[in-house]
């Protein structure tokens, strides 16, 4: 079994902010009065000690402690006579009672504090308990008093200096203004007020959190209000600017209602500013978010979406969005709600002269607004039958009901609803505003992006924040910028691409006045890019950059410390990972505010450590408490998850049965959400446990399900989000290896030759990481018919658990249950053990007994097999080809090599070789050595490696009568070519072409090629580059023989295109490929283990473009890419090979039908020679396969005949004039021509 864990990755997709606590203590004056007695001075610091740990108790909310606290300070401060302890006592006494709302001793405290406050001249102690003051008339209702006493407050002189808590205190009052005069409705003096108090928010930004009294969501409801207000004066730019900055802040802190209102409001806003589209966008979004606020719900969302299609003239649209409204209030009998609806359809039958419908329906809702006593409702209804009188000629009637709806609006003034979801008979419409137009455009594609990202459609998401960022950046909206930017790293993030990820993230860290700069939300993010690319140094790094910005935000340090336990926990120092998670933990159970969700994520990481360290009984414990979190809070993907690990602890415990429950629960959550991921890793978990237990052909049925998950993801194109891609591509690739493994011990080998092509396609997706498939690959592996009766059976019982599991969520989730639904609660919880007992009575009846005895290697029928058709195609595809080829597929396990042959004529051969992975990479490493010295004989490690890959294979390959080997290498011994292995005799390529594929699920193998070569030609030749890719210098010289290589070879093909030095840049170059049939590129490439973004071709100019790149070219019409001067392992690190399986991948996906390219680079004739031989040969109409055979064949033996009588006489003369003697004397030596391998259409 594989090892295998999954930790929860606290991830911060938004800035990591400061959580609001209780507010903060008046900082208390404690120097002593010079006076005093030295006796009085000896009683101060206990008194000072009571107070700090009364505002200690406070704080947790403890009151009566703080209180008695309190008590006993203010009686030494009175005591010893110290005036400002006794004033910040009596203020701290009132601040009790205050939050206890005892309103009258929290005012008799207040006022005895300001006394001494005054007397003292502590005007900052003064202003702070005014506006407390203040607060509490304004609570009761004494608007008068509230105002008095906030005036007194503010006209208190500040310093210019004044500290940022008195400016903090000096904003606070001022909004306390603003609120009284928007009650009354004077909107002058609330938007002065709240204008003013907004200039000091903007202020404050640059203040330390810790001098500032903390609030939730500091600003936005300020910038809300000023924005409501200025929307009553007609201000309509400027209320739509307020509230855009409240929206941000209340995204920032996800509170989904705040921007449930804003959405709204704003929606109101650019209805009246006549932007139609956005007001519809804006109620839309609102809509999507199905929050319900007391009457304005959805039915109020509708209503303003009806609204702004009543006054576009879109009656009908309107009409439809009010209906929807109607039926969304009767549902939960919203009364008032009904009663505006029913006024707005009124409206509508009035605008289409259906006047007798339009009377009826206000007469419903006069009726309504009248019943739940909504007066400004019932004037407008009334003011509205009087229109419809009007249009009906009948004028006394119509002054009637004015004159009653006048009556109405005087008695109220100029009262409107807060929000107006009445119908406004003449809206105002302003000109149009091209900064908010474009102000409101960010938000729509900052939002749509959004919606997108969640969706998992993240090219889309990366369109909208684009456009997004582009107009941000046009407005100098710094803030709107960032979280643009911010958002594109996380969605790179998602796809794998992490050096963008990083640039998107640095860009971000780089705009000094967002207002999100020093939230540690980029720096985390950063931390976590470094943590999947497994650079776990500057993983640390950043999140302690991140840890010294996030101050005060608990929740912020908790996700931090767990990226960093996380990071440990990968480096395997357990002890340190414990300790980042204990700390996170004991944070997490100081908070008073309830943060369950990231307990639970930190005790299941707790117990990662502990099954790491072989304390199964200790994971155990704390995976239990993890998973009752996870299902308290209703979070399924939390408590599969977590299953999944509980699984995977009983499993070490060689626990079986009960390790397959937790799988089994596990794998119906993955499919109950829709987790296709998580799925895969459920299912090739059973697999492994069924192996244990003595049942592989079960076994095999799990891992195959598996398989085929895996390949729809890849087919729908999901990617998956960051925390589970780690573990995702870190697995599947080893699953699929396995199942080829129990398929070859089962003798199934052509199912176990279908997953081996899976395979190379797995590890193109684990280096690439953009690899799709096709619909081949989307097959999977095909089950045989009593492999689909299991799973049918399975697929029931799961079906049925997906059932009552999403049943008893609902019930679990509902606050007051009745009898019946308690009763039910307790027989779904029945009902949800016996499928646990009826999935494992399944995997053991008789029935499933009898179907796996069908499949074992004993009793199974040969012929069970001849309907798998898609994998028989294989075998018609190399009949097709007439090259008398064959497949082979070496897979390499821990203790042997499996050998694969897949011949036209007969069933597939399957060769078992008894050498270790650690013996053949062994193997591999000194025939590389050999290779690269052409002083060295080669024939010794060569012939060892014959003897294990094709030796037992010899009398296969010669019934066969083989001529062409289509190879498709696995692990290392992709870095050494096959033409170079030695029989004892021969090498073999003089005996057989030699064809590498990635994968023949990949390969179009009979596409035939343009007869006509036409060649574009690039070669660096002089001078050197040094270049930066992935962080590391490489330096380059000219490769003077690449000169003469071009100039050959278009001596050799007329029809060549020849590019040298600066004029071969990619810019120059890259449009003119499509126009070529081949592409010859005599320069140096770099092809390394570990990131497509770390291999490169560097093009004459000195640019570099990675194999990630490529990606991009359009090659449609290119049937040949030569690179005659590639190296691979560069530094003499060895991989997996996946990078020269992902170089031909990334040429044929561009669209060229094969490449050609050189495991290491040969500079002194040799690549020359071979080059001319090979462009003789395939002008002679001859393919690929073969031109490269005649080729290498020519270099070995000498003799340039084969590559034509006339040309061959002419290569030898060119070798001999341009190369030196004694290079000429050894081209026989492997070093010259084994290094370059085709890969793709060898045609």
């Amino acid at each position: 079994m594989r090892p295998y864990f999954k930790y929860l990755i606290l991830a911060a997709a938004t800035p990591l902010l400061v959580v609001s606590s209780s507010l903060l203590p008046i900082a208390a004056q404690d120097s002593p009065i010079i006076t005093q007695a030295q006796t009085n001075q000896s009683q101060k610091p206990e008194a000072d000690r009571l107070l700090e740990e009364g505002i200690e108790f406070y704080d947790k909310i403890r009151f009566g402690e703080a209180l008695g606290r309190f008590e006993e300070a203010l009686v030494i401060y009175q005591e010893i006579g110290d005036k400002e302890g006794i004033g910040a006592t009596l203020h701290q006494i009132g601040r009790v009672y205050h939050s206890m709302e005892q309103y009258q001793q929290a005012l008799d405290y207040y006022q005895r504090a300001l006394l001494v406050q005054r007397e003292v001249k502590d005007d900052v102690g003064a202003r702070v308990t005014l506006n407390r003051i203040g607060s509490i008339y304004d609570r009761l209702g004494d608007y008068q008093q509230a105002l008095d006493y906030y005036q007194q407050a503010v006209v208190i002189r500040q310093e210019e200096n004044a500290l940022c808590s008195d400016r903090a205190w000096q904003r606070i009052t001022l909004t306390g203004i603003g609120k009284i005069y928007q009650r009354w409705e004077d909107y002058p003096q609330a938007f002065a007020n709240y204008q003013q108090a907004a200039v000091i928010e903007r202020e404050l930004s640059n203040c330390p959190e810790e001098d500032i009294p903390p609030s939730y969501a500091r600003g936005a409801r300020l910038f809300y209000s000023t924005g409501l207000v200025a929307q009553e004066l007609g201000k309509y730019q400027e209320a739509w600017d307020y509230l855009q900055q409240a929206l941000a802040i209340y995204q920032r802190v996800e509170d989904q209602d705040e921007q449930w209102i804003i959405l709204n409001q704003m929606g109101v806003v650019s209805r009246h500013m006549g932007e139609y589209q956005q007001a519809l966008d804006y109620f839309q979004q609102a809509q999507d978010m199905e929050i319900l606020f007391v009457h304005f719900g959805q039915g109020g969302s509708l209503n303003n979406i009806g609204l702004v299609y009543y006054e576009m003239g879109e009656y009908q649209q309107a009409l439809l969005s009010y209906k929807q409204a109607l039926a969304s209030a009767q549902e939960i009998n919203d009364r008032a709600g009904e009663g505006v609806t029913l006024n707005n359809i009124g409206g509508i039958y009035d605008k289409q002269e259906k006047y007798q419908q339009a009377f009826d329906t206000y007469q419903q809702a006069l009726a309504i607004v009248q019943e739940v006593g909504d007066q400004k409702g019932e004037a407008v209804v009334l003011n509205n039958l009087g229109v419809v009188y009007d249009h009906l000629g009948k004028s006394q009637q119509a002054a009637d009901y004015y004159e009653q709806a006048g009556a109405i609006w005087s008695e109220l003034g100029v009262n409107k609803p807060d929000l107006p979801i009445a119908l406004n008979l003449e809206p105002l419409i302003l000109p149009r505003s091209p900064n908010a137009e474009k102000k409101a455009q960010v938000v729509q594609f900052y939002q749509k992006g959004m919606q997108l990202y969640k969706r998992g459609q993240h090219q889309p998401a990366l369109e909208e924040f684009q456009q997004a960022l582009g107009i941000a950046r046009e407005l100098g909206d710094q803030s709107q910028e960032w979280k643009s930017l911010n958002q594109m790293g996380l969605v790179y993030q998602s796809l794998g691409e992490y050096k963008l990820a990083l640039d998107f993230f640095q860009q971000a860290l780089g705009i000094p006045k967002s207002g999100f700069e020093n939230t540690g939300a980029i720096q985390f993010n950063i931390a976590q890019v470094y943590s999947n690319l497994g650079d776990y140094t500057k993983a640390l790094e950043f999140y302690q950059q991140a840890s010294e910005l996030v101050r005060g935000n608990q929740t912020g340090k908790v996700r931090i410390l767990n990226g960093i336990g996380n990071v440990n926990l990968a480096l395997e120092k357990y002890e340190l990972a414990l300790d980042s998670y204990q700390q996170a933990l004991t944070i997490l159970k100081s908070l008073n505010y309830n943060k369950k969700l990231l307990e639970g994520a930190t005790l299941n990481n707790i117990g990662q450590v502990y099954r790491e360290q072989g304390k199964y009984e200790l994971a155990l414990e704390y995976y239990q408490q993890a998973l009752t979190i996870q299902k308290l809070l209703g979070s399924k993907r939390g408590e599969g998850a977590i299953l999944d690990n509980l699984g995977e602890a009983y499993y070490q415990l060689e626990q079986y049965n009960q390790a397959l429950e937790y799988y089994q629960q596990a794998l119906v959550i993955s499919q109950e959400v829709g987790d296709r991921a998580t799925e895969g890793e459920n299912l090739s978990n059973i697999g492994y446990l069924l192996e244990q237990q003595q049942q592989p052909e079960l076994a095999i049925v799990f891992f195959k399900q598996s398989v085929n998950v895996r390949e729809g993801i890849r087919e729908s194109i999901k990617e998956l989000p960051p925390a589970q891609q780690q573990s995702y591509t870190a697995t599947i690739a080893q699953d699929y290896r396995h199942l080829a493994d129990l398929l070859l011990q089962q003798n199934r080998i052509l199912e176990a030759q279908q997953v081996l092509d899976l395979l190379k396609v797995q590890e193109l997706e684990d280096y690439l990481r953009n690899v799709r498939g096709n619909e081949t690959t989307a097959q999977g592996v095909p089950n045989l018919p009593p492999e689909e009766q299991i799973q049918d059976g399975l697929a029931d019982i799961l079906d049925q658990a997906i059932a009552i599991g999403k049943e008893l969520n609902q019930l679990r989730q509902q606050g007051n249950r009745n009898p019946q639904e308690e009763q039910r609660l307790v027989q779904l919880v029945n009902a949800q053990e016996q499928i646990i007992a009826d999935f494992n009575y399944f995997i053991e009846s008789p029935e499933v007994e009898a179907l796996i005895t069908q499949l074992t290697p004993k009793t199974r029928k040969p012929d069970l097999v001849d309907d798998l058709e898609d994998l028989l195609s294989i075998q018609d595809n190399l009949k097709d080809l007439q090259q008398n080829a064959v497949l082979l597929y070496p897979l390499i396990l821990e203790d042997r090599l499996e050998l694969v042959l897949t011949t036209p004529d007969s069933p597939p051969i399957r060769r078992t070789v008894s050498v270790t992975k650690d013996q053949l990479n062994q193997a591999i490493v000194s025939f590389r050595q050999a290779l690269n010295n052409p002083g060295t004989d080669a024939k010794a490690p060569a012939q060892q490696l014959y003897n294990w890959l094709i030796k037992p294979l010899e009398k296969d390959l010669k019934a066969a009568q083989a001529e062409t080997l289509i190879y498709a290498p696995d692990g290392q011994l992709r870095y050494i070519p096959l033409a170079a292995l030695y029989d004892g005799q021969q090498w073999l390529v003089q005996r057989y072409r030699i064809n590498n594929i990635t994968a023949a699920s990949l390969t179009d193998l009979g596409s035939q090629p343009t007869s006509q070569l036409k060649i574009l030609a690039g070669a660096f030749t002089t001078g050197s580059h040094s270049v930066t890719v992935a962080k590391e210098r490489f330096n380059f010289g000219g490769l003077p023989y690449a000169g003469v290589e071009v100039k050959t070879l278009a001596e050799t093909v007329p029809d060549t295109t020849q590019l040298f030095n600066d004029a071969f840049n990619p810019q120059d170059t890259k449009p003119q490929m499509g126009d070529h049939t081949i592409l010859h590129f005599a320069t140096h490439g770099a092809i390394v283990a570990g990131r497509p973004e770390e291999s490169f071709i560097l093009f004459g100019d000195g640019t570099p473009v990675t194999i990630a790149d490529v990606r991009n070219w359009n090659l449609n019409n290119v049937d040949l890419v030569v690179l005659s001067a590639c190296q691979t392992g560069l530094g003499g690190n060895l991989g997996t090979g996946a990078e020269i399986l992902g170089l031909g991948y990334q040429m044929q996906r561009a669209g060229a039908r094969a490449a050609i390219a050189s495991l290491w680079t040969v500079d002194d004739g040799g690549t020359q020679a071979l080059m001319n031989a090979f462009y003789g040969v395939l002008q002679s109409n001859q393919t690929k396969a073969e031109a490269l055979r005649q080729a290498q064949i020519a270099l070995i033996t000498g003799d340039y005949t084969a590559v034509g009588e006339q040309r061959g006489s002419i290569v030898a003369l060119q070798i001999s004039d341009e190369i030196q003697p004694e290079v000429v004397n050894r081209l026989n030596h492997p070093f010259y021509w084994a290094p370059f391998i085709l890969i793709g259409n060898g045609l």
